[in-house]
């Protein structure tokens, strides 16, 4: 678990916390997609959080995110499901804050998942397995 204990920041974007809940200075994998309306390229990035609470997540970006947009975010859970079952937390929400370099979101709808050990990526398909038969080649 990566949790990291330090100061939160008082400011980001120029505005005061206001936050009703507490935040945790959690340090995992994050990646994200901003939802589109049409039919247009998805926008997707990676990046790392930077403290999760109940109500939000504040994580880094590749690239200024747009404000007021609906995004929905995948973050590898620290934490194993009966301790041997790697967990995936997907949330959607709103952009509410975003600068060059981080974004943070408010959290409107979150699942727990199971997640797979290997390296494909979301959206992609495993292809079948080949049955060589003996002579075919």
């Amino acid at each position: 678990m990566n949790i990291i204990t330090q100061e939160q920041e008082p400011f980001f974007g120029g505005m005061p916390d206001r936050r009703g809940s507490s935040r945790f200075p959690v340090r995992e994998e994050v990646r994200y997609k901003i939802l589109q309306h049409s039919k247009a390229q998805p926008w997707i990035g990676n990046g790392q959080t930077l403290n999760i609470g109940s109500g939000g997540i504040l994580f880094t970006t590749e690239e200024h995110l747009p404000v007021g947009r609906s995004i929905e975010i995948s973050v590898n859970w620290p934490a194993r499901l009966d301790g041997t079952c790697p967990l995936k937390f997907v949330a959607t929400g709103r952009i509410v804050r975003s600068d060059a370099f981080k974004a943070a979101v408010r959290i409107e709808r979150y699942q727990f998942k199971t997640r797979g050990t290997s390296t494909i990526g979301a959206g992609e398909r495993i292809p079948p397995p080949i049955t060589l038969r003996h002579g075919a080649l």
